[in-house]
């Protein structure tokens, strides 16, 4: 199975999972220090809240799809480039508390998209959930993966390289 993700950046964590709660009609299916997920079979949507900074207004962080297996992220990434888009491929990587293996895509309004296979369990938030200015993969001069990869000047394994995003 396949679902789309959401992930929002919150002001207020509990607030926000009170809220998404009640929406939902169930709790949240992962809880960690400044995270929580939501993962619905009906409709099919993984979503996921980001703490974000106090008084600000919740705001996209990133999109994506969730896919089964590491075979899927990696006909997505071949299907994405074969169609000409600029992707950023991370593996092994330590991201929402999850161990995964994903593609990233940047859409026509600067929105990054990630396909992505949840392999294990993990003990940290990682890189590629921080999008907080000041750390990397996330709105900073180094840009998101998929700005990094969207540049056609530079491979995206130099941009990474730079900004110590890589897998």
């Amino acid at each position: 199975m396949s679902r789309v993700q959401l992930a929002l950046r919150v002001a207020d964590l509990e607030t926000s999972i009170a809220f998404y709660s009640k929406l939902f009609g169930t709790e949240p299916a992962k809880r960690r220090e400044g995270y929580a997920n939501f993962a619905l079979t009906e409709p099919p949507l993984k979503l996921v809240l980001l703490e974000g900074e106090a008084g600000e207004d919740t705001r996209l962080d990133h999109l994506g799809i969730e896919v089964a297996s590491t075979e899927e992220v990696t006909a997505a990434a071949t299907r994405l480039e074969e169609a000409g888009l600029a992707t950023f491929e991370e593996n092994d990587t330590s991201c929402c508390y999850a161990l995964q293996d994903k593609v990233w895509v940047t859409g026509p309004g600067k929105e990054p998209w990630e396909v992505y296979v949840v392999k294990a369990d993990a003990d940290t938030l990682g890189k590629s959930a921080v999008s907080t200015p000041g750390t990397c993969c996330g709105t900073t001069a180094c840009g998101t993966p998929g700005e990094q990869a969207a540049d056609p000047a530079r491979p995206p394994a130099e941009a990474a390289a730079d900004c110590a995003c890589g897998s």
